[in-house]
Order: structure tokens, then C-alpha cells, then sequence
């Protein structure tokens, strides 16, 4: 990835096209590839993906299916015929229906990177215990990671503050998605594993998700070209 724009994704975590389409216009070539999430899609439905892909934008679809293998599978069809880039599915769906995404994925396009969702960035060891799973958020990560990777994902989505674990344990052979990245000096909002942008990348990181620290910016461009400047190797 000699073009560090290869690796920052832009998160359009808003509620309409038209506000998508103005941040989209405010980065301008400063980036590649945006975020679509619950919110947007909930609110704007697929056009907003095909309109963003029409344009040459890549699309990582970031809604996080969970649900029984045919289920997903048949999302993941869907989404694949939307020609989305990157998109997620829950670690702790299980072996299954990760197999299931994997699959439905390659039937319709081979180049489609389906990557799962190890534990939320909003979450800690404590977190965890409350819903019952004992022992450490790391633990759980290179437990689900192991499981995805084992069953045919391209990659996971995990905190930097696990990559270099998941690098020294599982390789570098897959793709980590880092979100709760924000820049040096910026609020935590409602994330609890957050790292810098440079730190995700040295931590291995291959990409990583911005949001509001661009999106929110007096100058959207200005800020990612910023950001790019920080993870370029």
C-alpha cells in the first residue's frame, strides 16, 4: 500500500445522502474509501452505495451481520451484487455462518473482503464479564479472529491496541480494520480502546476508520490529508 489512501477509511456516520454526499465532496481526493453503517443505510437504503460506487468511491459496508448462516449469506449476495469493497459480519455469529459470508461473497465477486468484527471498540474486560464471556478483551479477540480467518474471512475488525497480538499470534497474511482511531489531541467520544492514527499503523493495523475527526472538520480535506501524512510509511 504505497498510497496511504489505500488505507484510511472515512466513516459517513450521518443521516442522509445529501449530508454523505457533502462530506464526500469536502475530501475530495483525499481519500478512497468510505464507511456506510447502520445509520446511513437504515436511513438512505442501498442507493446511497450505489451512488457512492457510481462515483468511483469504494464502499466498506459496515453493518454487521449476525444472524443464521442462510440469513447472512443471503445479505452478503445482496450486498456483493451492490458492489461494495469491504464488508462486516460478527465474529461470534460462529463458524457456520462465517463460512456462509465467505462463500456467498466469492459466488458473486471473488475480490469482495468480508471481514469480521472481533469486540467492539466501545467495550472492556468489564463489559465482557457482564454479558458473560470471562477473561480478557484480548483473549477474545484472538479467539474470534482465529475462529474468521480459520473459516475464510479476509480480515478482522479490531482495536490497534490488539493488532500487534493479533500480528505476532495469526501472521500477517489478513486484513485488520482498526476503528477508535482518533488523533492525537481529540476526544475519546464514546470509545474506550483508542489509539492515533500512526500508532495503528505500527501496531499493524492495515487500515484504519476515521469519523468525526474528519468529518466533523472546519476543512474535511485539510484533516485527511493530515491524517495520510501520519500513516504514510
Amino acid at each position: 500500500m504505497h498510497d496511504p489512501r489505500q488505507r484510511l477509511i472515512i466513516a459517513l456516520d450521518v443521516g442522509s445522502s445529501a449530508a454523505a454526499q457533502k462530506i464526500v465532496a469536502a475530501v475530495g481526493d483525499s481519500a478512497l474509501t468510505y464507511k456506510v453503517g447502520m445509520q446511513l443505510y437504515t436511513a438512505e437504503g442501498p442507493q446511497v452505495v450505489r451512488d457512492l460506487v457510481a462515483s468511483g468511491r469504494r464502499v466498506f459496508l459496515d453493518l454487521k451481520y449476525h444472524d443464521i448462516p442462510n440469513t447472512v449469506a443471503s445479505a452478503v449476495r445482496e450486498a456483493a451484487a451492490l458492489r461494495v469493497s469491504m464488508l462486516t459480519v460478527h465474529a461470534s455469529g460462529g463458524g457456520k455462518m462465517l463460512r456462509a459470508a465467505t462463500e456467498a461473497a466469492r459466488s458473486v465477486n471473488p475480490a469482495l473482503m468480508v471481514l469480521a468484527v472481533t469486540v467492539l471498540t466501545s467495550l472492556d474486560d468489564n463489559d465482557l464479564d457482564k454479558v458473560g464471556v470471562r477473561g480478557r478483551v484480548l483473549d477474545q479477540v484472538l479467539r474470534l479472529a482465529a475462529l474468521a480467518i480459520a473459516d475464510g474471512c479476509h480480515g478482522v475488525v479490531a482495536s490497534a491496541q490488539e493488532a500487534s497480538e493479533l500480528r505476532s499470534e495469526l501472521g500477517h497474511e489478513f486484513v485488520i480494520v482498526t476503528p477508535g482511531v482518533r488523533p492525537a489531541g481529540a476526544g475519546h467520544a464514546d470509545q474506550v480502546r483508542v489509539v492515533t492514527p500512526a500508532e495503528a499503523i505500527a501496531a499493524g493495523a492495515s487500515h484504519i476508520v476515521v469519523g468525526r475527526p474528519i468529518t466533523a472538520a472546519v476543512d474535511p480535506a485539510s484533516e485527511a490529508r493530515a491524517i495520510l501524512g501520519q500513516i504514510s510509511s
